[in-house]
């Protein structure tokens, strides 16, 4: 113990070396924040990608979910429209469709044409 500097002499003296509010002088001193900028930098490089990626992800998720929502819209327009397809091209419909046109089903086979021996 007699090797201590009267600095650390005086500060047992007064009780301020056991004192944590006091030690923070010297951990936070002007050289040792100079000397960590790099690092502060680099923490502070960190914070911004960590918030820009989750404000990337949110956008990300609404895009996924407004895509799946237009998908789910068209599958259902593609049923609606190929069930209607189905239902006008039965023959019944077809006849129906074509009736005010002056068109008619044939009753009797068709004659199948020949070409004439030269």
């Amino acid at each position: 113990m007699d090797e201590l500097t009267t600095t650390q002499q005086e500060e047992q003296q007064t009780g301020k070396a056991d004192n944590p509010l006091h030690n923070w002088k010297k951990v936070f001193s002007y050289t040792w924040v100079v000397k960590n900028i790099p690092f502060f930098l680099f923490l502070s490089l960190l914070a911004v990608l960590y918030i820009y990626n989750g404000h990337l992800s949110d956008k990300l998720t609404r895009k996924i979910s407004a895509t799946e929502k237009n998908i789910k819209e068209l599958e259902y327009e593609y049923k609606t429209v190929k069930s209607e397809v189905i239902f006008r091209s039965k023959a019944s419909e077809l006849v129906k469709a074509v009736e005010p046109l002056g068109l008619k089903q044939i009753s009797r086979p068709p004659v199948v044409l020949q070409q004439a021996a030269e």
